[in-house]
């Protein structure tokens, strides 16, 4: 089971490259539209505290949906295991798209907070007595979770997200019908579309993956970010979840627990190993990115480790 080094995440780097043209850059939100789709970075922090990065690593990219794994362990934080999953969200894949709606005409509680429908009911469920009160605490412990104080709003991406957030709107106000989403529409709506439009690197959602496989506690610190079962849970829905209707296909082919974002990034927690973070622009048709998933691909056959 070989170690990873800098010259195999170089190699990674490489691999992936020859993948950057398979994909475009997501068209819906305008922002992202004009992003460069052959931007590629790597990062890697590894729970004994090594440090490997390659290619665009330190580039900021707008997180979008990696955010659902923050919301998801504050709202833990904030309201525990049984207070979620009993009532507000569940615990399984859908095989949908991110974005739809369709089963929540029928099951009323969406499947699982990494769909939209799932995080808004999550991001409803944050501790806060105003919409900006929970971004703050929300922003607050997701530069906790990420090791940098530099994470920030970015206010185009915000603007964008908010002027083209309609399907979004839809579901929000059917949770708020269907009593699956507590608090102001528009408020949670607000922290949501804020939350998406957070500026990270690789190296940031890297170091957020690593607390994760480090089961809860930052390395660098030795402090205890979010409960060991808080941990387990997360990266058990990132497994299952993590990359909306193409997770199961990733989970054969890579077997990390990842969570993607539409702005190009992937987090992965290889429990008690190591943190990955990837940014490429250029998406697949699912919405994930084409280069970064051929960047895991390779180092985990590379590495040979898997979960399975």
């Amino acid at each position: 089971m070989p170690e990873i080094t800098q010259t195999m995440l170089e190699d990674a780097l490489a691999y992936g490259r020859a993948f950057t043209d398979q994909g475009r850059t997501a068209q819906y939100i305008p922002y992202l539209r004009h992003v460069d789709r052959d931007l590629l970075g790597v990062s890697v922090r590894t729970v004994d505290g090594r440090r490997f990065s390659a290619g665009d690593s330190k580039t900021p990219f707008t997180v979008q949906s990696i955010a659902k794994v923050v919301a998801l362990a504050l709202a833990l934080r904030d309201r525990g295991e049984k207070y979620l999953f009993s009532g507000r969200v569940g615990l399984e894949p859908t095989g949908d798209p991110f974005n739809s709606i369709i089963r929540l005409e029928t099951d009323r509680k969406p499947y699982n907070p990494f769909i939209n429908a799932g995080a808004i009911a999550v991001v409803g469920a944050i501790k806060g007595r105003s919409g900006s009160e929970k971004f703050e605490r929300l922003l607050r412990y997701f530069r906790r979770l990420c090791g940098s104080d530099a994470i920030s709003l970015c206010g185009e991406a915000y603007l964008s997200e908010r002027e083209t957030g309609d399907k979004n709107r839809a579901l929000a106000y059917h949770l708020k019908a269907t009593r699956m989403l507590e608090g102001d529409v528009g408020e949670t709506l607000d922290v949501y579309f804020r939350m998406c439009s957070l500026y990270v690197t690789a190296e940031d959602i890297a170091h957020l993956a690593l607390v994760l496989s480090n089961r809860g506690v930052d390395p660098a610190t030795g402090e205890r970010l979010m409960e060991a079962d808080h941990a387990r849970i997360i990266r058990s829905l990132m497994l299952t979840c993590g990359l909306y209707d193409e997770s199961g296909e990733f989970a054969v082919k890579v077997g990390y627990p990842s969570k993607s974002g539409v702005g190009g990034g992937i987090a992965s927690a290889l429990v008690d190993r190591m943190g990955i973070g990837v940014f490429g622009p250029a998406l697949d048709a699912r919405g994930n990115s084409v280069a970064g998933i051929a960047i895991l691909e390779y180092l985990s056959k590379v590495m040979d480790v898997r979960m399975f």
